[in-house]
């Protein structure tokens, strides 16, 4: 639970978002989002996920850094980026890019587990730790390459991607489930890249449909 000192920062942020999903509806057909994203966003204390430094910068909708080169998303990007998956509560989630944990637990509070897969391993150790200090038992990381997903537990119903590759990558293809849905951004290193909605057709191709233009960290092979 967000600490008391938090709350009306908290509440202030989220009433940025509901202002910015309604300016945004022209990319994302989406007006507002769902009630089961916006109280995983109200639940998960997002200043826990940032250093001491920048507690008072954690519920500013705005990226941060959070080390290594990586930074921790801008809460409306989690927002959109969680409400264009769909989760139920049965579905199973693969992330990648876990960073600092803060897009695990969001999605940790709606879907029943959480696979993250980390390419930087101080990044993976530090969020493995945060989390369970946190009490979340439902996600799961690992170090490794992004590109090759998690394929022990595949099919997944549903996969986010946080860092920007070129091209979706095939593996993330093949470890969805038909019908599930893959949020990814797409495009060039520091460049203005694309996020995509996607989703696996009963024949195993892949619908895309653009939704909004963001700027996210490229993603490297490990």
């Amino acid at each position: 639970m967000v600490e008391n000192q938090y709350v009306q920062e908290r509440d202030r942020l989220l009433a940025e978002i509901d202002e910015e999903a309604a300016q945004t509806q022209a990319y994302t057909g989406r007006k507002q989002f769902s009630a089961r994203v916006m109280n995983a966003l109200q639940k998960v204390p997002r200043h826990q996920f940032v250093g001491a430094d920048q507690h008072d910068m954690a519920y500013l909708n705005r990226p941060l850094s959070i080390g290594q080169g990586q930074t921790i998303s801008q809460p409306y990007i989690v927002a959109v980026m969680t409400d264009l998956l769909d989760i139920t509560p049965e579905d199973t989630v693969l992330e990648i890019g876990t960073g600092c944990g803060y897009q695990a637990a969001v999605l940790a509070e709606i879907a029943k587990t959480v696979y993250s897969v980390e390419t930087i391993e101080v990044l993976a150790t530090a969020a493995r730790e945060r989390l369970e200090g946190l009490g979340c038992k439902n996600i799961h990381i690992r170090t490794g390459d992004g590109f090759l997903g998690w394929p022990e537990y595949a099919p997944y119903d549903a996969i986010i991607v946080t860092a920007a590759p070129r091209t979706v990558p095939p593996a993330l293809i093949e470890q969805l489930k038909p019908g599930g849905r893959l949020v990814i951004p797409i495009g060039e290193a520091f460049e203005t890249q694309t996020l995509y909605r996607c989703v696996k057709e009963s024949d195993g191709t892949l619908t895309q449909k653009r939704m909004l233009p963001v700027a996210f960290v490229p993603m490297v092979k490990n």
